[in-house]
Order: C-alpha cells, then sequence, then structure tokens
C-alpha cells in the first residue's frame, strides 16, 4: 500500500502484508485482541513509517536493501529491545543496509521509521553537514542532543497526524515540499558524526547466530523442529542459542517455537484447504498432539478457540 495513508488491523498476518518497505515476522507474545495500526507519508526522497501495536510481540524484520532506514521508539512501557539491545527514551537506531533485526516489546508500543535511499543520504549529509554519512555495516544505537532529537520527533509526528487528520493538506506539493527539506535537515543532523552523545554497536556475532536460527525456520515452516536439529544446522551449542535467544526474544526457545506453530496453525485455520479441513488436522499439521493443550494454548494467545477461527476462514473465505 504506498502513498499516504493511516490503516487499522485486527490480524497480525494483515498488518505484517502491509508493510512494503519490510518483510516481518510478528510473533505475539501476551494473549489478547490484536489491535495495530500504521501511518505512512511518503514526501519526496522521504518515507515515513509510524506503527502501533497492542500487545507483547516479537518482530523479526528484514528490511529493504535498496533503503537506509532509521528508527526510533516513540511510546513504550517498558523499553523495547532491538538486536538485543535495551533502547532508552532518546536512542535512535541507524539500520545497516538490508539487515534483519529482532524487534522486541513487552506491551502497548509504538514505533517510527524514516527510510531514504542511498544516494539521498550521501548529498544530502554532504549537501547540509559537510560530512559522508554512510549506513553502518551492523546497526549503530545513536544518542544525539535532546533538542536535536526532539526537532526530528516532532517533524516525523506531525507528518503522520496530517495524514490521519488532513490527508488532502499533506497531499498539496508545497506542503509536502516543506516538511521533507525540514526532515531532511533534522535527520543529517541527528547522524552527522559529531552530533550523537553516545553510540552503541549491535553485537554483531549473536545476531548472525539469531540470523542463521530465524533462516533455518523459515527453511522448515511445516515440521517442528528440536533444539538438537536446530543447533547442528545453525552451527552452534544449545548454551549459546539460549543465551542468544534469551537476549533478543526474551523468552525461551521452546516457547518461541510454539508461537511460531500456533501462528502458523492460525493461518491454516484462517485459510482452510478445503471444506474438511479440521482444527485436529491442522493442530498435527504444526506439532500439537494433544488437541485439548492446542485449543488452551491457541485461546490463552489469540483470545477466541480455533474452531471459532475455523468457522470464521470458511466464512470469509481465502485471506490474501
Amino acid at each position: 500500500m504506498p502513498g499516504n495513508g493511516a490503516y487499522a488491523f485486527t490480524e497480525p498476518g494483515d498488518y505484517e502484508a502491509s508493510v512494503c518497505e519490510a518483510k516481518i515476522e510478528l510473533v505475539v507474545t501476551s494473549g489478547g485482541r490484536f489491535k495495530a495500526a500504521l501511518t505512512r507519508a511518503e514526501l519526496g526522497q522521504l518515507h515515513l513509517l509510524r506503527s502501533q501495536e497492542d500487545l507483547a510481540s516479537i518482530a523479526y524484520v528484514g528490511l529493504r536493501a535498496d533503503m537506509v532506514f532509521v528508527g526510533f521508539p516513540t511510546l513504550f512501557s517498558p523499553p523495547p529491545v532491538w538486536g538485543g539491545q535495551e533502547l532508552r527514551s532518546g536512542d535512535i537506531v541507524f539500520h545497516g543496509q538490508g539487515e534483519p533485526m529482532h524487534m522486541r516489546t513487552a506491551g502497548s508500543s509504538e514505533k517510527s521509521f524514516i527510510a531514504l535511499e542511498p544516494e539521498h543520504l550521501t548529498f544530502w549529509s554532504r549537501t547540509l553537514t559537510g560530512t559522508q554519512v554512510l549506513p553502518p555495516t551492523f546497526a549503530r544505537i545513536i544518542r544525539p542532543s535532546r533538542a536535536i532529537l526532539s526537532r526530528l520527533r516532532y517533524l516525523h509526528a506531525s507528518a503522520c497526524r496530517l495524514v490521519e487528520k488532513s490527508p488532502t493538506t499533506i497531499a498539496h506539493p508545497e506542503v509536502a515540499r516543506a516538511i521533507e527539506q525540514e526532515l531532511i535537515h533534522a535527520l543529517m543532523t541527528c547522524l552527522r558524526p559529531d552530533a550523537p552523545l553516545e553510540t552503541r554497536p549491535i553485537r554483531s556475532r549473536r545476531a548472525a547466530v539469531m540470523n542463521r536460527f530465524e533462516g533455518v525456520l523459515a527453511a522448515h515452516p511445516d515440521r517442528p523442529l528440536h533444539i538438537p536439529e536446530l543447533c547442528s544446522a545453525i552451527g552452534v551449542s544449545e548454551r549459546t542459542l539460549r543465551v542468544c535467544c534469551a537476549e533478543f526474544l526474551g523468552i525461551t526457545i521452546g516457547r518461541y517455537l510454539r508461537l511460531r506453530r500456533l501462528k502458523l496453525a492460525r493461518t491454516a485455520l484462517r485459510n482452510p484447504d478445503s471444506a474438511t479441513t479440521s482444527v485436529a488436522e491442522v493442530a498435527r499439521r504444526y506439532g500439537f498432539g494433544e488437541l485439548g493443550r492446542f485449543a488452551g494454548m491457541y485461546r490463552a494467545v489469540y483470545g477466541e478457540a480455533p474452531s471459532a477461527t475455523l468457522r470464521l476462514g470458511r466464512h470469509q473465505g481465502p485471506h490474501k
């Protein structure tokens, strides 16, 4: 869904599919009805995103490799964890180009992103600061001065509010151009080498382990994987994988695997293969041997029985 717009979602899968700037695998880690909102503003050379989620979650986000991204949390309690690092108020994340990352929240949250093409980053950093800014090889957490960051956040929020409240105003070329230029200036000021008060690198070795972990899971979506098998495929010890999962995911390997399989089961129930598809069949397909236990875990996460999801899927037809 390119262009300016504000959208609301009640299904994680629909929310994932709406973000064309990234591939997202979202695992909800707290129970309840999922709600999310996405606001998008395209202002010339800049792409702005603001996402809001009501529930705790773990998102594995693969950003588009042809763009440079800067992200910052704008609403959270407790602090979110990106790439295994807890973010504090005033932090921004300068992402490596095309780099995937785990983003974890423990409650309702809001996060914002600014994206632009690498050549535009090069041009504007040289023009406005006299120093060429390049995206890092691995993500780096930057802490600019409060005044500089406040300006960036204010401009980003103002653009998103215009999309939500007055879309015809931000569609006006002169308005869009004015906001774009102010945002570019604020962003380059935040990123210039002499601006940050502090920088912290993402732990690249552990991030690489987690990327391999997600790669193995993605390659085998239709069968349960046991921890020794995962460790062998990734090339690490069980202790290393457990430490990395605790740091990046905040939950055990076993729970993460169960939540991923529950998510796959929900997708299958919402998109039944045929009129004869049953809850028991779907549960077995994704490694849940005890139907009663599966139903209890499913209800705890999604707030409804798997049979209710299946009935709705049959009634509504396939979800794209």
